[in-house]
């Protein structure tokens, strides 16, 4: 079956929108008919080798839609249903995962080095980014990419469950287990940050503190829940501890992936506060601390992959929220388009505009 899908071709190269091959689900496969997928600056770490992946490769990891075809053993989904699409399936054996910890499964990218498709016009193999290869408009994945869309949540809005709601949620109430009370600083207000801040919301933090670069986010950023918001610049941890009567903040969540605001959260916290960096930064972002700040401060600095979620215990979760009115998906988007305009919206995130794009099909 052919259909388009967007291909980075190699590290650095201009995405391409292409015609591919797509062959039918195979034993424990599901054909899944896209609705909708969030860009998200992962699929631009991708294309520009932040995370190394086999290339050619369709991007995409966050999307839902509808099964169209089922492969021999599947009878969990059948065609019709409305599932989101699960880039880190966890393979329930590993170290991590019998932890309880399946966000760090060690199997779980290792469908990336899979064969997906095949380019139309030549023939050429393409791999499925990280793992769901959701830029396209269909796909095929594997039983265990695929999760129920909760009850009552609009399909296109679902997409965002794959990634940015699960991560900025889980970043909230897995990693930092904010309480009701505790003062939160959220850097960046990307889709992961928004979802950071709502999550702050109905975790009843007391002050909710939005920090991006642009002055033109906050009103994104009060919408999504922020109580006070700061342009990011030398003296934001200064600019923080005014907030918050001299002290810091209890929790600083860091979306963005640099050292100069890694280093500015983990500074913007209280004596004894948790710093979680969520953002994925490159290898060259070194970060600094001397051994006497360390033990004086005594904060808490951590990372957190996928927001520490277990997509299948926390989506329920996240779906009761989305019906109480809690948490608003819509307020992630700040932009819907086709899929001719992703290119275009990899260069906004360079430029740090926006929160979501979000590809309908």
């Amino acid at each position: 079956m052919v259909v388009r899908a967007a291909v980075v071709p190699a590290v650095g190269a201009p995405l391409e929108i292409t015609e591919i091959e797509l062959p039918a689900p195979g034993p424990g496969q599901l054909r899944v008919r896209l609705a909708a997928a969030g860009v998200c600056h992962s699929d631009l770490s991708l294309s520009n080798g932040t995370l190394s992946v086999p290339l050619p490769a369709v991007l995409g990891h966050e999307g839902a839609g509808t099964v169209t075809a089922v492969g021999e053993g599947v009878t969990e989904y059948a065609p019709g249903d409305p599932v989101v699409l699960n880039w880190a399936p966890s393979c329930g054996s590993c170290p991590a995962c019998v932890r309880g910890e399946v966000w760090l499964c060690a199997d779980a990218l290792s469908g990336a080095a899979n064969v997906h498709a095949h380019r139309a016009s030549d023939g050429a193999a393409l791999h499925p980014g990280l793992n769901v290869a959701a830029f396209a408009e269909e796909t095929v994945v594997p039983l265990r990419c695929a999760l129920p869309v909760p009850a009552g949540v609009p399909l296109t809005d679902a997409a965002l469950l794959g990634c940015a709601v699960l991560t900025g949620y889980g970043a909230v109430h897995n990693s930092a287990k904010v309480r009701p009370g505790e003062t939160v600083a959220v850097f960046g207000v990307g889709g992961v940050g928004l979802a950071a801040l709502q999550a702050a919301r109905i975790a009843q933090a007391s002050k909710i503190i939005a920090v991006d670069v642009s002055p033109e986010k906050e009103e994104l950023a009060r919408a999504a829940g922020a109580t006070d918001y700061v342009v990011a610049s030398d003296t934001t941890p200064r600019q923080i501890r005014a907030l918050t009567g001299k002290q810091g903040v209890d929790v600083a969540v860091e979306c963005v992936g640099r050292a100069v605001t890694i280093r500015a959260a983990w500074e913007s916290t209280r004596r004894g506060g948790r710093a979680v960096v969520v953002g994925i930064g490159g290898k060259d972002q070194q970060v600094t601390f001397n051994a006497l700040e360390i033990f004086h401060w005594g904060r808490t600095l951590t990372g957190c992959v996928y927001g520490d979620s277990d997509p299948a215990r926390d989506l329920p979760v996240i779906g009761e929220h989305i019906r109480g009115g809690r948490f608003d998906l819509s307020a992630l988007v700040t932009e819907r388009i086709a899929l001719d305009g992703i290119p275009a919206a990899f260069e906004n995130m360079v430029a740090g505009k926006g929160g979501r794009a979000l590809v309908l099909f």
